[in-house]
């Protein structure tokens, strides 16, 4: 699939926020953002850096400023993404369609683009001292430059879930089971826990 059919079977696939999400999307197109697919969801980025992202879940759909903290939020709208464990990531939060003022989001999302030109991001220290990859993960990443590129691409947190959840196996045909379950995920660029997020 290329990246523009993901992007499309993302919005045309039937979700009670089907409608809610194509809104946010016409609203994006609205900006210079180019379209993009990562991590499962439309992104939308000025000179390759990534500004937002609209997805849609279980109870609610929205919007992610991937550096939002930087954006000034007179609606007092925006919500830390993952409680404390990203510092500049921020989430819109829409319920229903009614909640979308557009002239409000597309305010929010030039910001963010100007933002992003003006480089205004927040810089992530990857730290990897405290990170121990288990023998069995170093071994196979050893050798395949392309996925241990992409295991060094997910931030430090990201490293250490994959981690601890081959060290947390006690048994060796359990630690190949969950390599052989991570190895596609990190090819993928998608976290352990992603799917929870």
């Amino acid at each position: 699939m290329t990246t523009s059919e993901k992007i499309e079977a993302y919005y045309e696939k039937e979700h009670p926020f089907k409608e809610g999400i194509a809104i946010l999307r016409g609203i994006a197109k609205q900006t210079e953002a180019k379209e993009d697919y990562k991590w499962n969801f439309p992104v939308y980025t000025i000179g390759n850096k990534n500004v937002l992202g609209i997805c849609r879940f279980k109870h609610h759909f929205g919007i992610w400023f991937f550096n939002g903290s930087f954006l000034k939020d007179p609606r007092k709208v925006l919500e830390n993404a993952q409680e404390g464990k990203t510092k500049a990531m921020r989430h819109w939060k829409f319920s229903a369609i009614s909640e979308i003022d557009s002239e409000n989001v597309l305010a929010y999302m030039m910001e963010a683009i100007e933002n992003q030109k003006n480089g205004l991001e927040l810089k992530t220290e990857k730290n990897n001292k405290d990170l121990v990859i288990p023998e069995i993960l170093k071994e196979y990443l050893d050798g395949q430059e392309a996925l241990k590129k992409a295991f060094q691409d997910f931030s430090t947190y990201k490293q250490k879930e994959f981690c601890e959840f081959l060290m947390e196996a006690k048994q060796e045909t359990t630690k190949k089971k969950r390599l052989e379950k991570i190895v596609p995920l990190i090819k993928q660029g998608v976290g352990l826990n992603d799917k929870y997020r």
